[in-house]
């Protein structure tokens, strides 16, 4: 607090020298004070560092300040009263550097003192005023403070293995006759950590209801919550009830779908990241149930007798279904030397597949593929029968597939050659093979 502007004239009373030997009236000097409400205490020979209850002026040398009362060894007296600063009392010599520092690490914070002659310094929590040190000696039980000084020039707070209560501003006080301090602050930054119980577990959902997975994390600074698809696809998102759309990301503690589709179905990444390594993320599973849905390439398939027939099915469901082959509804087929049966599962989707071995007349028939879960259960048959080879070509090593065309060799290797339909009849038209097929038509050259 600066003195006030009549302060430089000069008053009667008490003249007190800051710093001095004397105390009484006329020039004297006081060892130190302690301001109250309505008076200045003046203790003899007291050395202790004392926090002042209210702001008292901050004098300079050769500077003036007044004070109303002042009692002198147990005497009040409303005569104003004139303080002084002595010419080689001690001052700061530059600012407290304020700190970040991560949490685990080692703070200090410096203060450097010119001409601190007889006076002391001291440390202090400026929060709640808790005294961490007295000149070189700690004061605080907190084992992690400690204090050093170059010359009783510069002094140092140590403060080890820093936490995040550690965070705030400290002062250092030197005990001049009108107390001088300067804080500097500690900035303690923590890694991000994300909450477990206020943070979303894998969801199950129908689907058409709307979902929302959340995440929480904490951190100093607060930390940035970002949602990424695990395997770096895009999110498939919709606008209110609208039109679908992607993006690469979604930079928000919540992840809205609304109006769920099978699509959105997957793994996220809730990523929590503040520029303190190292950044921490969960793994979130969406899942949406919905009754199997079947589809297949084509429900009529011609082959001749003697070629491998392969039969597919694409399923689509979630939770995970349960699939099987049935032949003219009522014989549940088998792996095994006849029939070889696989499956092929990617996310919420299962491609069947039937390869029938050496067709025969006794394999035409209906054939279903069959898929049922919690929610339900779908069958799409495909008709297999018997067509006449085209050409006198042999018919070994031969796979008629679910597209109606036939392949050479092994049938787990595409051929090189192009693929001929095999219609079951055709006419010539103009130097084309006009072909029936299923419930269309098919032009071939």
């Amino acid at each position: 607090m600066e003195a006030p502007d009549d302060a430089e004239d000069e008053p009667s009373g008490i003249d007190i020298m800051v710093g001095g030997p004397g105390l009484g009236p006329g020039p004297g000097a006081v060892e130190s004070v302690t301001l109250c409400q309505d008076c200045w205490k003046v203790p003899a020979n007291n050395d202790r560092l004392e926090q002042l209850e209210q702001p008292g002026y901050n004098l300079l040398p050769g500077q003036h300040g007044r004070l109303p009362f002042v009692t002198t060894r147990g005497v009040t007296t409303e005569t104003p009263t004139t303080l002084r600063a002595p010419s080689d009392a001690p001052e700061f010599e530059r600012p407290i550097v304020n700190l970040t520092v991560p949490v685990g690490r080692e703070a200090v914070l410096s203060c450097t003192v010119d001409r601190l002659g007889k006076y002391k310094v001291g440390w202090l929590k400026a929060s709640d005023q808790t005294v961490l040190t007295m000149h070189t000696r700690v004061v605080t039980h907190n084992s992690r403070v400690s204090v050093s000084h170059d010359n009783q020039r510069t002094w140092q707070l140590h403060i080890r293995q820093v936490k995040e209560s550690d965070r705030g501003c400290y002062m250092c006080q030197i005990n001049t006759f009108v107390m001088k301090s300067q804080q500097g602050c500690i900035d303690v930054h923590v890694p991000p950590d994300i909450i477990s119980d206020d943070s979303s577990a894998d969801l199950h959902v129908q689907e058409g209801d709307n979902a929302t997975l959340h995440c929480k994390a904490t951190g100093h600074p607060t930390p940035r919550v970002t949602w990424r698809r695990d395997g770096g696809e895009p999110i498939l998102l919709r606008r209110g009830t609208k039109e679908l759309f992607t993006v690469p990301s979604v930079n928000s503690t919540s992840l809205t779908f609304w109006k769920t589709d099978r699509q959105m179905m997957g793994a996220f990444l809730c990523i929590a990241s503040n520029d303190v390594p190292p950044a921490v993320s969960r793994r979130v599973q969406l899942n949406i149930n919905f009754a199997p849905h079947i589809e297949v390439p084509n429900q009529l398939l011609g082959a001749p007798i003697g070629t491998d027939v392969k039969l597919e099915c694409s399923v689509e469901a979630f939770p995970n279904t349960i699939n099987f082959w049935l032949k003219n509804g009522l014989e549940m087929l088998l792996d095994g030397p006849k029939n070889s049966i696989s499956e092929h599962r990617k996310n919420y989707k299962v491609f069947m597949s039937l390869l029938i071995r050496s067709f025969r007349e006794d394999d035409i028939g209906k054939y279903s593929c069959v898929s049922t879960n919690s929610l339900g259960r779908a069958e799409s048959t495909i008709r297999l029968y018997v067509i006449k080879p085209a050409g006198d070509s042999p018919l070994s090593n031969r796979v008629v597939n679910a597209g109606g065309l036939e392949s050479r060799g092994d049938p787990s290797r595409s051929s090189a050659r192009r693929p001929r339909p095999l219609w079951p009849w055709s006419w010539l038209v103009g130097g084309a093979a006009l072909a029936a097929f299923g419930q269309g038509l098919g032009l071939w050259r």
